[in-house]
């Protein structure tokens, strides 16, 4: 396997525990890996701070980068990053991303995963959904991406918040073409 170079953007939306799982795993996998790009907005690490307590998004080894800076090697196509993570996926991202709005590194590295083909998965974790939701889900989606909402699935039979959010993130990560070991479907027996 060649290994991947993966961008994440976290946004300001609620589900700071679906980025911290995504950045486990991505540690986890960090032999399948060329490289990792974080870019945070400031509200999501405001919200990190919020909902999980900590600032622990500082301690991991990836290569952080500011929301403006546009010098960021996956602000273009030809430093070839094969994968995009949008994690937790704003609304207000997502419709800069559906309108091909560059306004910042996310969008721009958004708008760079759609122009060069390649693989754009966003994560939303909002609802209800609006009709402009569901809307810019479909414009995202047509034009290559992948919606892949948060929407937690519990047959592993998730003994806490972060089993509950992997088994969102192992989903992410099978798009992603890494091997994460999460769990599959039919790995264990259900009883009566």
């Amino acid at each position: 396997m060649i290994p991947k170079k993966i961008v994440v953007a976290i946004t300001g939306a609620s589900g700071s525990i679906y980025a911290k799982v995504l950045l486990d795993k991505l540690l986890a996998c960090q032999h399948q890996l060329a490289s990792v790009g974080v870019v945070m907005s400031d509200n999501a690490k405001d919200v990190w701070k919020f909902e999980l307590g900590n600032d622990d998004y500082t301690k991991y080894p990836f290569a952080f980068y500011e929301r403006n800076d546009f010098y960021a090697p996956f602000a273009s196509g030809s430093a070839k990053f094969d994968t995009m993570i949008v994690c937790p996926c704003s609304m207000g991202t997502l419709a800069r991303i559906a309108g091909g709005t560059s306004s910042d590194l996310t969008t721009r590295a958004a708008d760079v995963m759609l122009k060069e083909r390649r693989r754009l998965i966003l994560v939303p974790r909002e609802t209800p959904m609006s009709l402009i939701h569901l809307r810019n889900m479909q414009v995202v989606t047509e034009a290559g991406g992948i919606i892949c909402p948060a929407s937690p699935s519990f047959y592993s039979l998730p003994k806490n918040f972060e089993e509950l959010a992997a088994t969102v993130i192992d989903r992410v990560m099978e798009l992603t073409g890494l091997e994460s070991g999460g769990y599959e479907w039919g790995s264990t027996q259900f009883q009566k």
